[in-house]
């Protein structure tokens, strides 16, 4: 676009374009410029005029052409001499007056009276004219048809005229700008998706929008439709503080800035600043429109060179650029135009169905495109999922209890392994891959660069591709995901033997067909039937079938001990809905208000500003600990969750700090705080500032805060502690002790030990039906002043142990073992097709779930009382396990007639283990290779974890079996217990004789509990 720009010759050296004159130095000169067409159009070339000669140029112009109408049009105006104001105000006056005196119009020649011409009859129509010789005269119309198709022409001109204004006007940047005020006024959603319908239907004319809707909507969400800048806050900042202000001012401004940029907009900093400029004046009109702010939004993506960045800056403010516009451009850099309006309410304002397309497809102008020829001929929207396009993935919403699950899957539910890794998308169109984060943002290349090596493996014949997994690094050692951020390139290179993992878990897309509206128990079916495992490279996710609350807690359990994150729910029969959080994410801190969230009392030690609406606050705190072996305060985490806004606003003033804005030079020596965290302010004394109680996920480790590296995943303030000062709050002693005892999982027992069993359907027995249904109200009727003689030790060798069951407080992870994949368990174990071991298959789980519970209490708490006492009608052991049944005065004299052989009195009289295991040897080995197996199968290559051969070698010893280690002799045992999928490879090829001598975990499981039946 063509600008004028004014100022006073510098060397003497240019010559006037039109009288070729040398301009001499220091005289007044006009400049035309225009973009350099032999640099693509990045550089501008000008053209240096008399201040005469350009306007005398301006007088010969087409009316079309960009000519100098005010002194508005001409850059740096402001910075001339008064005298030179007044000539270049002259010459804009005369050129004025010369454009618009009216052109001198062709007077008709009149006929001379002598020349007469036959008049042509008025019935003569005018292709008969043009019909006759060109050697006759020219026929003229009618005066009338004459003037109508002369008034029709200009009537078409003008309407033309008008629809390239309108058009004009509707693109302009100016009134997207005011758009988005307008938006920004509106408090409801209602109103702000009807001034977006109102600008998409009507325009700024009121009778249609004629512009690009497409151009638009992107714009309008930028962070939907985002683009990669490379550029942060600061960065922008110095890029402006160079471009806008000379060399001598450019440290003093750039530091006025930072200082303003505190206030946390960044945008707001440089309009302000742009305003300053002595380099750059911002115009007082703006001209850009939004093709032009699109197109360098484009260019700004490919730059990631300061110098680059700074260029094409630095182009964009000299492009008739006012500091609005300005501001709102930074703003569409930082994907944020601060209307308070997500992409919902601005599709709304398209097409009520624009939203559930675009979540499908993702594609915006492939939505915007069909909801506009839908409009145009009443069709349906029918807009799915676009290869290689990603898709909002589904989102899970934060489960507190077992209840609210079943409440939302009352027909059972998927039970996955919340891994701790990164969400990717993958995407495969023939040989062509595309990786897509949760954000929607490409995937680092190094992440993930190897998986187009494996993914044919696991796909053979696989066309088109869409899957939804999580990346990890696993340990080829152990098979064990590594901790979160490993993926990083610098900390996955200190684990060699590890490769990074694709843990699928869904499948929306599967040669040419869309399974988004298909049923997840569909969905993975199709899944398991077409992926083959590659081992260590591309892998299921762990899923169990759930059908029954106490499955849940004890899956949840078993994750909880290990480690994990947590577990993932889903409906089986739920369809794929992208973008909505209806699975279920079970983490311990969700899990009864809290009560199972690492916490520790920390003091506040330095603040940091924060953002968008929080900008210029305190809004995140520096939270840590004193350590009295350096006799320094050390920092935990940073925490800025868990305020309202009523106290963030209190907490600006109560607590006493001092701005050091992140100089380490003016770090107190009491605090030891890495380089990294550096905080905005520090307390001006650690024993007087606020005592908080900061809860979160886990304790992990950190090599960021000094805290003997210990910090806070997730943290967030659960209470002011207005009791406790500095002495009471956790200290880096205490602190090193929690985060050891947070890996011990102890209040995962406290947590479940106490949980009714509920049973869900049918019941086929009444084993405990009763007491267990009371447990809650059992156990707060219980005898407390037992609580001393009723606990039970968890000591493996003690004798309390084996009385009551409970030589173990670990949780039986064969349980865990044998729940996944119910379906397949059918012949597992050697006796394929039972329909006795499907049967007891729940009372089985009954027996695993009610050790487990018991095992866990004993560590915290007793059993307690049945409130029947003595006289309780139940023969159950698992009640008996239960509860107490303490004797009641009322009962004395009934004590013979109650305490018969089925042992309906006291717990003395289960003493006695069963002997079922009497006279049999078991082996179970890590890592097996049976003798009498085929060569098919000559190795096992799973095996059962420790924690579980520990409680079969202790439950099989307890109930008269022997466990033989000895190599040499195993092939000697009666039972070699086995993983469930080694013994389905091995009944496939052995005979039933030897078949029958493998069995599974689960088989032992039900033996324990139904005996040799």
């Amino acid at each position: 676009m063509t600008s004028f720009l004014c100022d006073y010759a510098k060397l003497g050296t240019a010559g006037c374009k039109k009288c070729k004159v040398k301009l001499e130095k220091g005289a007044l000169r006009l400049a035309k410029v225009t973009p350099n067409p032999f640099t693509d159009g990045e550089g501008e070339m000008k053209q240096y005029f008399h201040p005469k000669c350009l306007f005398e140029t301006f007088t010969k112009a087409r009316s079309t052409t960009k000519v100098v109408d005010s002194p508005n049009d001409l850059q740096n105006y402001d910075s001339l001499k008064a005298e030179d104001q007044n000539l270049i105000n002259n010459l804009i006056d005369d050129l004025s007056k010369v454009r618009s005196t009216p052109k001198k119009t062709a007077t008709k020649r009149k006929k001379p009276k002598s020349e007469k011409k036959k008049s042509l009859p008025s019935r003569l129509s005018t292709s008969a004219v043009s019909s006759t010789s060109t050697k006759s005269s020219p026929t003229t119309l009618s005066p009338e048809a004459s003037s109508q198709i002369k008034t029709s022409d200009k009537n078409l001109s003008k309407a033309d005229d008008n629809m390239e204004k309108l058009k004009e006007r509707d693109n302009s940047f100016i009134e997207f700008r005011k758009l988005c005020a307008q938006i920004a006024e509106q408090s409801s959603h209602t109103m702000k998706t009807a001034s977006v319908s109102e600008f998409l239907r009507n325009g700024t004319s009121g009778t249609n929008y004629p512009c690009d809707a497409y151009l638009l909507l992107k714009v309008l969400l930028p962070g939907v439709v985002k683009s990669v800048y490379n550029m942060d806050d600061k960065p922008a900042v110095k890029h402006f503080s160079q471009g806008c202000y000379s060399k001598s001012f450019y440290s003093l401004f750039l530091e006025e800035m930072m200082e303003h940029l505190e206030d946390g907009d960044v945008s707001d900093t440089i309009s302000a600043f742009f305003g300053k400029s002595s380099n750059l004046k911002p115009q007082l009109k703006s001209m850009l429109s939004m093709q032009e702010v699109d197109a360098f939004l484009s260019e700004l993506t490919k730059y990631t060179k300061e110098e680059d960045q700074l260029k094409c800056l630095t182009k964009i403010t000299k492009r008739l650029c006012t500091s609005n516009d300005l501001k709102t451009f930074i703003r569409l850099v930082k994907h944020d135009l601060r209307i308070n309006c997500g992409s919902k309410l601005i599709l709304d304002g398209l097409s009520p169905k624009a939203y559930e397309a675009f979540k499908a497809s993702r594609d915006l102008k492939k939505v915007v495109d069909m909801i506009l020829n839908v409009k145009c001929n009443e069709g349906k929207v029918k807009v799915q999922l676009s290869l290689m396009t990603p898709v909002q993935p589904m989102l899970a919403e934060a489960c507190k209890s077992v209840d609210v699950a079943f409440k939302k899957c009352p027909n059972g539910m998927y039970a996955e392994i919340k891994y701790d890794g990164e969400r990717v998308q993958l995407h495969k169109q023939g040989d062509h891959y595309q990786y897509f984060s949760r954000s929607l943002k490409p995937v680092l290349d190094h992440k993930v660069k190897h998986l187009k090596d494996f993914i044919p493996l696991a796909f053979p014949g696989v066309s088109d591709l869409v899957l939804d997994s999580e990346v990890l690094l696993i340990d080829n050692k152990t098979g064990k995901p590594l901790p979160f951020g490993t993926l990083g390139v610098h900390k996955k290179s200190a684990f060699k033997d590890a490769n990074v993992c694709l843990f699928i878990f869904d499948c929306l897309h599967y040669n040419g067909q869309s399974l988004l509206n298909r049923p997840l128990i569909e969905r993975r079916d199709i899944l398991h039937k077409n992926m083959t495992q590659v081992n260590n490279h591309v892998m299921f996710s762990e899923m169990t079938h759930i059908m029954e609350e106490d499955d849940l807690v004890d899956l949840m359990m078993r994750v909880f001990r290990e480690g994990l994150e947590g577990l993932v729910l889903k409906d089986i029969n739920g369809i794929y809905e992208p973008g909505m959080r209806h699975w279920l994410k079970v983490k311990k801190d969700y899990l009864g208000q809290g009560c199972m969230a690492d916490s520790a009392d920390l003091v506040v030690l330095g603040a940091y500003f924060g953002t968008g609406s929080k900008g210029g606050m305190k809004s995140v705190f520096l939270m840590g600990s004193h350590d009295e072996d350096t006799k320094k305060w050390c920092t935990v985490t940073k925490c800025g969750s868990g305020l309202d806004d009523a106290t963030l606003n209190k907490l600006q003033t109560s607590i006493k700090m001092v701005k050091i804005s992140k100089d380490a030079a003016k770090i107190p020596k009491w605090l030891n705080v890495s380089k990294k965290l550096l905080p905005d302010f520090v307390v001006l004394d650690p024993k007087e500032s606020p005592v908080w109680e900061i809860i979160g996920t886990e304790f992990t480790l950190s090599d960021v805060h000094t805290a003997g590296g210990i910090s806070i995943r997730f943290p967030r303030i659960q209470n002011i502690r207005d009791d406790k000062t500095y002495k009471e709050a956790t200290d880096v002693k205490r602190l090193k002790l929690l985060y050891k005892k947070s890996k011990e999982h102890s209040k995962i027992e406290d947590m479940f030990s106490g949980r009714a069993t509920k049973k869900r359907g049918k019941q086929k027995d009444r084993d405990g039906d009763e007491g267990e249904g009371r447990a809650k109200e059992e156990k707060e009727e219980g005898d407390e002043e037992e609580e001393d003689d009723d606990r039970v030790t968890d000591e493996p060798g003690s004798k309390d142990a084996k009385k009551d069951y409970n030589d173990d407080g670990d949780k039986d992870d064969s349980t865990s073992k044998h729940e996944t994949n119910y379906d397949n368990k059918s012949g597992a174990d050697g006796v394929a097709g039972s329909s006795k071991e499907n049967s007891c298959k729940n009372d089985t789980n009954k027996l695993n779930r009610t050790t487990s519970s018991s095992c866990s209490s004993n560590q915290t708490s007793y059993r307690p009382a049945c409130r029947y006492g003595s006289n309780c009608y139940q023969k159950s052991f698992l009640h008996r396990i239960h509860f107490k049944h303490p004797k009641s005065n009322d009962d004395e004299d009934d004590d013979d007639a109650r305490n018969n052989d089925d042992g309906g009195g006291g717990d003395d009289k289960f003493k006695l283990l069963p002997n079922i295991f009497v006279g049999l040897k078991f082996s179970i080995p890590s890592l097996y290779t049976p003798s009498t197996a085929p060569s098919t199968t000559s190795s096992i290559t799973s095996s059962l974890k420790d924690e579980e051969k520990k409680m079969l070698k202790r439950y099989i010893t307890a109930y008269g079996g022997d466990v033989i280690d000895d190599d040499v002799i195993r092939d000697e045992c009666d039972y070699v217990i086995l993983h469930d999928s080694d013994v389905k490879n091995i009944s496939k090829d052995v005979s039933k004789d030897v078949n029958s001598k493998y069995i599974t975990p689960y088989k032992v499981w039900q033996i324990i509990k139904n005996g040799f039946n």
